[in-house]
Parts: structure tokens; C-alpha cells; sequence
């Protein structure tokens, strides 16, 4: 048995913000990432579903695109994390999965692989995010290095990622691009940049390959837009049915630490859906709910299984109890929920995939 919480995916919405990405971009390959599970949606479904839309995908791991290439995608894939061992080398030539090589302890372990096939990688950049990749200065040695590598494909790509282009008026992405183009300059290699906001905002950024990562599940990937600013769709519903209807006093409390009074004789409904079923916790008082065609707001403090609800409307005076409260989806956008949780929407999608059942 499973919990009342339920998400439900849209697949004609995931085809749908794949071609948006598609026309934004319409010069470079695609490749969506379907890491963490399809940010919440299901990797193996994301993948089945886009794999005829999609030139390749990205995921963080290894075991990832070995569950992947079982379930017969057959697009390229491309691991950003990179071998940790010989043995994900020897894998990665046998199922044709391209590695992205981001550190020196890295370039050690291809000068001690043997191989009669050789392996695919990609050199990442490090241009200014300080989390993966290669001093940038280094790139011409490290590239030399490689293409004199039996066992490295010469067919090398370059990467990078960027760091600040949610945010249009930030010039650092501009920066990462030029740091990236400099470096990249006299190299032949397949080059990609952009994620989900370079697509959109930055188009010095599309190179041979884009990859979209929040842009494809219905999330905005660009500070102060929402997803219809892009003409982007909800990939997720979540919702949880309502269980009980209470009528309340003026001066009434509600919920853990008694932090919403009701300000007047009201009726308020319980959800069953909360932080334990991937609903955020610090979501305040007034983030939106939407039930029996309103939204409405939650009311106090968001508990491990329940959240209680504002029914004083007089369309929803009408709600019923089994009637299901749409947490975000097609009538709430999930940035909307994120915004008032002060988290990101990839954080509630992953967490809500993870703890409720696909339907």
C-alpha cells in the first residue's frame, strides 16, 4: 500500500519542453539530463520517452547509464561524474558511454588503461564554477595528452559549466564563455556549454551539444521568469487527497507551535500530504494550494504527513472530503511552491519523486 501523496507525470509535456529547448537552440545537438532520477520524474521513463526527440542524455553516474543501457536506450550517454575506477573505463567501452574527465587523478587512470577499443570522454573546463574540471590553463596540455592516448577516442569534447546564468544581468556567464572560447580556440573537438538558462538566455553559449536540464521538467531556469514566460509545461502534479473539514473560531490556533490564529470564524480542510511525502517543510502560511477549481493558501506549519488548508472561499465551502489538492502542477507552478519554501524547484521535484509513488 501506498501513501495518499501521489505524483502523476505528463510525458506530452516532457516531448513538449524538449522542443522548446529544440527551438531555442535549433543549430546544436540535445541532450537532456535525466540524473537523479529525472529530477523526481522517473529515469527510465524521461529517457524512453524523449529518446526519440533527444540526440543523447546526461547523468551524474555510472550506474545510471548502465540502468540505461539495460533498459535499451541507445543514445549517447554521458556520465559528468567520470570513472572512478579501471573497471568504469572498461564498462564504458563496452556499453559506449562517453566519461567526462575532470580531474588529473583522472588523466592517471586513462594512462594506466588497456584497451583494444578506446573509450570516449570529454574534458571538462573548470571557467569559474570551482566544483569540477581541469584549470582552464591547462586545457591545450591536457588535450595534447589525450589525443596522444591509444586508448582515448580522438573524437575528445570539450565542456564547461556555468555557474551564474540564471541571472540575465550577471556578466560572470559572459566571462565563462569568453574564459571557454579562449581555451578552446585552435582545438578541433565537439564543444558544449550550455544547461537550461544558456539555452534560453545566452546563446554565445550554444555550442555543438546543449543540454537542458530544469527547462525540460516545467521549471523556469531563469531568475524572475516563470515556466509560461518560456512557454514551458508542468511536467509533475502532485497531489494528496483532503481527509477532514473542520469549522473554526475567531482566535482558533492552528498546527505545530500554534503559529496561524484564525482570524475569523473559518473552515479549513486537512491534507494528506507533508514533509515526509516530499512537501517543503518551511512552506509558510499562504503558500498556494488548488482545490475544487481555487487556489487557496496552507495555513500553520507543514507536518510530516498533513497540512492544513484555508476552505473559506466560497467555492470551496464546496470542497469535499477524497476530493485530491493539487500541491503544484498544471494550475500551481512549483517555483511558486519553492519561492514561498525559500528552495529550489529541483529540490521539490527530486524530493517528491523519491518519496511518492509514479503514477
Amino acid at each position: 500500500m501506498s501513501r495518499p501523496a501521489r505524483i502523476t507525470i505528463h510525458t506530452e509535456a516532457l516531448r513538449h519542453n524538449l522542443l522548446v529547448a529544440k527551438q531555442a537552440a535549433p543549430h546544436s545537438n540535445i541532450m537532456p539530463a535525466v540524473k537523479a532520477n529525472a529530477y523526481g520524474h522517473g529515469m527510465v521513463r524521461v529517457a524512453t520517452t524523449l529518446a526519440d526527440l533527444a540526440d543523447g542524455f546526461i547523468v551524474a553516474c555510472m550506474s545510471e547509464a548502465l540502468q540505461l543501457r539495460e533498459e535499451k536506450i541507445t543514445n549517447t550517454l554521458l556520465v559528468i561524474q567520470g570513472p572512478l575506477s579501471l573497471d568504469d573505463l572498461k564498462v564504458a567501452v563496452e556499453k559506449d558511454i562517453r566519461l567526462v574527465i575532470h580531474d588529473e587523478s583522472q588523466l592517471a587512470l586513462l594512462a594506466d588503461f588497456i584497451s583494444s577499443k578506446p573509450v570516449k570522454i570529454a574534458l571538462k573546463l573548470d571557467t569559474g564554477m570551482h566544483r569540477l574540471g581541469i584549470e582552464s590553463v591547462k586545457t591545450k596540455q591536457h588535450y595534447s595528452t589525450l589525443k596522444a592516448l591509444s586508448v582515448v577516442h580522438p573524437d575528445i569534447w570539450l565542456m564547461t559549466h556555468l555557474a551564474c546564468a540564471d541571472d540575465i544581468n550577471n556578466d560572470y556567464t559572459q566571462q565563462q564563455i569568453s574564459s571557454f572560447n579562449e581555451q578552446a580556440q585552435s582545438l578541433t573537438c565537439t564543444q558544449t556549454i550550455a544547461n537550461s538558462a544558456g539555452i534560453l538566455a545566452w546563446p554565445d553559449s550554444h555550442k555543438d551539444w546543449v543540454r537542458p536540464g530544469i527547462m525540460i521538467y516545467g521549471s523556469s531556469p531563469i531568475n524572475d521568469k516563470s515556466r509560461e514566460d518560456f512557454g514551458l509545461r508542468a511536467s509533475m502534479t502532485f497531489s494528496a487527497p483532503l481527509i477532514a473539514i473542520h469549522a473554526l473560531k475567531k482566535g482558533d490556533a492552528i498546527g505545530y507551535g500554534s503559529t496561524y490564529l484564525c482570524p475569523a470564524d473559518m473552515k479549513v480542510g486537512v491534507v494528506a500530504c507533508g514533509y515526509a511525502d516530499g512537501y517543503p517543510r518551511h512552506a509558510p502560511s499562504g503558500t498556494p494550494v488548488f482545490i475544487n477549481g481555487k487556489t487557496t493558501q496552507i495555513l500553520g506549519r507543514v507536518s510530516m504527513d498533513l497540512i492544513v488548508v484555508d476552505l473559506s472561499h466560497d467555492q470551496l465551502n464546496e470542497a469535499k472530503i477524497g476530493q485530491l489538492a493539487e500541491l503544484w502542477g498544471n494550475h500551481i507552478d512549483v517555483d511558486a511552491i519553492a519561492q514561498s519554501a525559500e528552495t529550489i524547484s529541483y529540490e521539490l521535484l527530486c524530493h517528491a519523486g523519491a518519496s511518492c509513488k509514479n503514477l
